[in-house]
């Protein structure tokens, strides 16, 4: 009767669904309508729907936070053992929007004992969602701003035997052409390594990988005008890297394969990549386990000395997963939101690619481009890539697509 009385005075009714996934996103769609300036940061947090993983608590603990945002208006999914506390422990899903979250932390916060911890891990992440990542990304005397653009680190393997590149630059004059002609296609990051890190590589000593890549730093740091970083789990090497000139230290073992090398990021205000990688493809909970991996490496960092603002993680596609989990990873980016921290994305040629293209590591450029599109849309702010021209141009169009 409504729609037919609608139609007679000539009104067509438009509704849709909108997405909104932070409290900035909120105000400004919620100020649109044209409600009262006062009214806005009261609707605004009802507007917010989150969702937050707990991993392994009791059920007594799952079990109260079950009934609280029930009382709420929200709700909690936890184990079906909770009721009659026949299950260990719990994960629990807690569901809301930020307003009900924020009375759950209130009422957690005064009870005692692992509700009151529960209650400080909740508003962590809550605060790192209404604070967001750090405004720029330090490494020695640059600042990068992050959120302005996606930032392209060209890959400079002085290598004879990484997986794509291998033995192309592994001559000081033929690694120094290629870093200019990386910076002048729109590198805003060199990322110099000298030992493949490919699956099945062969190690080599540190003597040899000094030999390869201080000479290139050395010159590289004077000739440009970029970061230049380097790719090292080594402290000795990382060291004699940031001696060099180096401002960043790219580590694919998350600064857990030798920890003293976040002292010498510290010792030298270098930033910091930390990935994340392991030598199994087994998981409790893919992404719950990577970021739990992510967030030792971040403590060790901070331990250090090493700020914030230096720090950036990466999730590590390629290194301790399956075709199927570097898929899943892609599709759950988003989730690394959660560390507050610059995410970088490696996914250039990649095995990811030649498994679902069928296609020789030559032939991977459209398949890269598409990883890097999905990463920075799903909150990427870096992009490691080894074709720079074609990637710069894939970045700035899905910069102007998706950066406010």
């Amino acid at each position: 009767m409504i729609a037919v009385e609608l139609q007679r005075e000539g009104i067509m009714v438009n509704a849709r669904v909108l997405y909104i996934d932070s409290l900035g996103n909120a105000k400004e769609e919620i100020r649109k309508i044209g409600v009262d300036a006062g009214a806005i940061p009261w609707l605004s947090p009802k507007a917010v729907h989150l969702k937050i993983k707990i991993d392994g608590i009791s059920p007594y603990s799952a079990n109260i936070i079950k009934q609280e945002m029930l009382g709420k208006g929200g709700d909690a999914a936890v184990n079906r053992g909770v009721v009659n506390c026949s299950c260990d422990k719990s994960d629990v899903l807690i569901m809301g929007t930020y307003g009900q979250i924020n009375k759950l932390i209130y009422k957690l916060a005064s009870q005692s004992g692992s509700l009151k911890e529960i209650a400080v891990e909740i508003e962590r992440v809550l605060a790192g969602f209404d604070k967001g990542k750090p405004e720029y990304f330090e490494c020695g005397k640059y600042k990068l701003p992050i959120g302005e653009k996606t930032y392209v680190m060209g890959i400079l393997n002085v290598t004879p035997d990484s997986f794509s590149d291998g033995g192309l630059y592994n001559n000081i004059d033929a690694a120094i052409r290629r870093a200019n002609d990386m910076v002048a296609q729109g590198a805003d990051i060199i990322d110099v390594g000298g030992e493949s890190t490919r699956p099945g590589h062969t190690t080599i000593e540190p003597f040899e990988e000094i030999n390869r890549i201080i000479p290139v730093i050395e010159k590289l740091s004077k000739e440009l005008k970029v970061p230049i970083s380097v790719d090292t789990s080594k402290a000795m090497i990382a060291e004699k890297a940031l001696k060099a000139g180096a401002c960043i230290i790219n580590d694919v073992w998350g600064l857990q394969h030798e920890p003293a090398i976040a002292v010498v990021a510290s010792k030298y205000g270098a930033g910091v990549i930390m990935m994340h990688n392991q030598e199994t493809k087994e998981y409790k909970d893919l992404m719950g386990d990577i970021i739990s991996f992510l967030r030792t490496s971040i403590d060790i960092a901070e331990k250090a000395g090493i700020s914030r603002e230096s720090l950036a993680v990466d999730p590590g596609i390629g290194f301790g997963k399956s075709l199927q989990q570097n898929l899943e990873v892609m599709r759950r980016l988003r989730e690394l939101k959660s560390l507050n921290l610059p995410v970088l994305l490696g996914t250039s040629r990649k095995s990811l690619i030649g498994n679902v293209l069928e296609l020789p590591v030559g032939e991977r450029l459209e398949g890269t481009a598409a990883t890097v599109t999905l990463g920075i849309s799903n909150g990427v702010d870096i992009i490691r890539v080894h074709d720079i021209k074609e990637m710069t141009r894939v970045a700035r169009m899905t910069d102007a697509m998706v950066r406010q």
